[in-house]
């Protein structure tokens, strides 16, 4: 199959790339090429700026694709710019078209789990869940418009190995490592939902080649826990107890993000995924065994040693041991 990743450069789009290579697609991606990165040598590069169309029609002129997977389709790359020219320049021309959304495209309910029917975001294109929203829309009016084969994958928060979210699964488990205090708002209580990248790229994979996907916005990932819980399984996988301090989501004041962002209170939710084992997407990886995986690869990996505090100018989700111990010593 001749598969096009729009990205493909960094984390699910790195990952993604590697599976379709494994089984034997042939694989071009299409970004700025900006980003230093080690992809098979066979895959072809394609080099346009999602921020200008027209760029991105003269990469693409002359090119028909069985599958393509939009890893890139979010504000910071985009710079809020519309997607509806590029369905427009891709309908016809693909068999298939993945968008890989975000669970933060829902707007948030207290009613649970998030099914797929229930409302988006009425946030700004500008933020990333408006964004995710409004791009999702364009993709479903194109389907119904003109028939084009487009689907929606809404993934849960994406682990695993080359995550380049620094605040996650990385940050817990240098706090672990280094006997590191671990500060939990709400009483540990809020519920986040998680799954592994690489069965992420194998169900967005099954979507692209399933008919019946095209058109259907689909919970591709969702494993629930605590944040309490989400500790103390990381805790059992490196082989230490947490040393856990519960604090109040606005303070102590310190200027500075005190503990993981999917901790607060804007993340508690829980996602059904009925809908993906109906379209008989492939189950996903147990909650720790996915961790333990990952926590494997991080052992093996420069982060291990990675510093006390690390700043993060895509994602705005750094991390700062200091501020976060000098929290804990505050009256």
């Amino acid at each position: 199959m001749r598969s096009l990743v729009l990205g493909g450069s960094t984390f699910v789009g790195r990952r993604l790339v590697r599976q379709l290579v494994e089984r034997g697609d042939q694989v071009s991606v299409l970004n700025r090429g900006r980003t230093p990165t080690a992809l098979p040598p066979e895959v072809g590069r394609l080099v346009a700026d999602r921020t200008d169309i027209e760029s991105v029609r003269a990469a693409l002129a002359g090119t028909e694709w069985d599958a393509a997977y939009d890893v890139s389709g979010f504000v910071m790359v985009t710079g809020g710019s519309p997607i509806s020219e590029l369905l427009e320049l891709l309908d016809g021309r693909t068999g298939a078209y993945v968008f890989v959304s975000s669970i933060m495209a829902y707007r948030h309910s207290p009613l649970m789990p998030w099914t797929e029917d229930q409302p988006t975001s009425d946030e700004p294109s500008t933020t990333y869940g408006g964004f995710k929203a409004v791009a999702e829309a364009a993709v479903l009016d194109r389907h119904r418009r003109t028939g084009f084969p487009g689907s929606v994958a809404r993934p849960a928060a994406i682990y695993g190995p080359d995550n380049n979210i620094l605040d996650m699964e990385t940050a817990m488990f240098l706090r672990l490592r280094r006997g590191l205090p671990i500060l939990l708002p709400h009483g540990g209580l809020v519920t986040g939902n998680y799954g592994h990248v690489d069965d992420l790229c194998s169900q967005l994979i099954a979507m692209a080649d399933s008919p019946a996907a095209a058109g259907e916005v689909v919970n591709t990932t969702g494993q629930a826990i605590t944040a309490a819980g989400y500790v103390e399984a990381i805790a059992g996988i490196v082989g230490v107890e947490a040393d856990v301090h519960l604090i109040s989501e606005s303070a102590p004041a310190v200027p500075s993000p005190l503990f993981g962002h999917l901790f607060g209170v804007r993340h508690h939710a829980v996602l059904s995924t009925e809908k993906a084992r109906r379209l008989g997407l492939p189950d996903e990886r147990g909650f720790r065994e996915g961790h333990r995986e990952t926590y494997e690869w991080f052992l093996a990996s420069p982060l291990v040693d990675a510093t006390d505090s690390r700043a993060d100018p895509v994602w705005g989700a750094g991390y700062d041991f200091a501020a976060e111990a000098k929290a804990v010593a505050l009256p």
